[in-house]
């Protein structure tokens, strides 16, 4: 079983990940940072290079997610191949970083991609406002992190909720403005109740 977890920067993706995994005996899977060949040329000439960065990172992820469908494990995922694709790839696309050509060629493929795998059994997003990712952001002090600004977490934002709106899959959506998971048992509580709903038919 694959369980994804979605939501924008600071919302509290590799806490709730770390939480239901340990509360579920699940194995958490979160997001990889591994070298990417076309970094250095990207950073140089975003426009030029976002096409091969972007592909190259599809292809990572693809890989991921056929380790995790061949896995007999219940496996939870911090971001998803499709957040990847929907939420930063349409953002550079917003951007103009990627050409109308680009950006065709690129889905075409993803959704050939998909067409060989499936969604997530649950995904689980986590719905935030600006100035509460702000805060957040700003409470874990990542200095990479604090130059973010409020216009891109808010287009970042507009993205995921045109995608949520759509989204055909099982989902679960969880207030992360109005509880507080990590430190309140009660609001924990309330997330694992609504999972048991969704997964084993448990409160219905």
């Amino acid at each position: 079983m694959h369980i994804g977890i979605a939501g924008n920067i600071g919302c509290g993706k590799t806490t709730l990940t770390r939480m239901l995994s340990e509360y579920y005996g699940w194995t958490p899977r979160y997001e990889s940072v591994t070298y990417n060949p076309y970094l250095e040329d990207y950073y140089s000439d975003i426009p030029r290079w976002s096409f091969n960065l972007e592909v190259y990172f599809l292809a990572q992820r693809f890989k991921d997610i056929l380790d995790i469908r061949r896995s007999d494990e219940v496996i939870i995922q911090d971001r998803t191949i499709l957040e990847g694709v929907h939420i930063f790839v349409e953002n550079n696309y917003r951007m103009g970083n990627l050409s109308d050509r680009d950006f065709r060629t690129y889905m075409d493929l993803f959704e050939l991609m998909m067409s060989l795998v499936k969604e997530p059994d649950l995904l689980i997003y986590i719905k935030s406002s600006v100035p509460h990712l702000v805060s957040q952001i700003q409470k874990r002090g990542r200095e990479y992190e604090q130059g973010i600004s409020l216009d891109y977490l808010a287009g970042l934002n507009s993205l995921y909720e045109k995608w949520i709106d759509s989204y055909k899959g099982k989902l679960l959506v969880i207030d992360g403005d109005g509880m507080d998971f990590e430190n309140r048992p009660e609001d924990f509580a309330s997330i694992t109740d609504r999972i048991d709903a969704m997964l084993f038919g448990l409160f219905e």
